[in-house]
């Protein structure tokens, strides 16, 4: 990961000053811009990104330290703010936390170690509430899309449960056209299992030992039946007269192809005249 760039603004009438704290950070891989006045600081302000810590003596002429970290916190609200001053009296500390919404009031001289610690401080709470900005924007976002997402769930599950409605009836349909049919129409899976026998098939067939879905053909069909759709299986299709019962009824079967659905189709007529 990137370490990210730091800009330091410092911000002071004395020339001094200045240099003395940019000879604090000398062994810091920090960027230190310097202002001799709050009107210079806002200009550099203006022109530079990315700048995290400001630092502020308390009295300069134009612009006093407050009214400078005032306009700063509007500007940059996210930098974070800190004030230098010789001048330490209770007003001044409640007006710079008040005004500038600082987070520190340094008293002059300073002691370098403690600046120091007060800057890695400083940076630490900047890249902390930057992080918590990201991770908030991302749960909004997140929020945003979850809220769009149970807007439309309704109406999915609606659109979902008329297709499977729609789909519902339609078997059901085809379901009562083969039931209807006046011949028998039965199904033989490729595990040679009954996958299907209309209400005809069930009638003809009832006079053997009934007809069970899922069971096997040669337990459950006639012999005669089962004689007819070994050899319709070996010939791909196959039409005959088949003794089940009391009657002799014409057969006729077919290979099933579509796609995953294998099997065997066959279809059972007594009112066709035994030749």
């Amino acid at each position: 990961m990137t370490k990210p760039s730091v800009k330091i603004l410092c911000v002071d009438d004395e020339k001094n000053v200045l240099r003395a704290l940019q000879r604090v950070f000398l062994d810091e891989d920090y960027e230190m811009l310097a202002a001799l006045s709050g009107p210079e600081g806002l200009e550099i302000l203006e022109r530079e990104e990315n700048i995290q810590v400001v630092i502020s003596d308390y009295r300069m002429p134009e612009m006093t330290g407050v009214e400078f970290l005032q306009e700063v916190c509007r500007r940059r609200p996210d930098t974070v703010r800190i004030v230098l001053s010789g001048y330490a009296d209770t007003a001044a500390v409640v007006d710079a936390i008040n005004e500038g919404q600082i987070y520190k009031f340094i008293p002059k001289p300073w002691n370098d170690d403690e600046l120091r610690v007060t800057i890695d401080n400083a940076l630490e709470r900047f890249f902390l509430q930057a992080r918590n900005r990201e991770l908030m924007a991302e749960l909004s976002d997140s929020n945003e899309e979850l809220r769009h997402l149970n807007e439309n769930l309704e109406q999915m599950v609606g659109e979902r449960t008329a297709e499977l409605v729609f789909r519902n009836q339609v078997l059901v349909a085809a379901q009562n056209i083969l039931h209807a049919l006046p011949v028998a129409v039965i199904g033989i899976d490729c595990d040679d299992q009954v996958a299907y026998c209309n209400q005809w098939g069930c009638t003809l067939c009832d006079t053997v030992e009934g007809v069970s879905m899922g069971s096997d053909r040669h337990h459950t069909l006639p012999a005669a039946l089962n004689a007819f759709i070994d050899v319709l299986r070996a010939n791909g299709s196959h039409e005959d007269w088949v003794p089940v019962g009391d009657a002799v009824l014409h057969a006729k079967g077919a290979h099933l192809n579509f796609g995953e659905q294998q099997g065997i189709v066959v279809t059972l007529n007594r009112g066709e005249t035994h030749g």
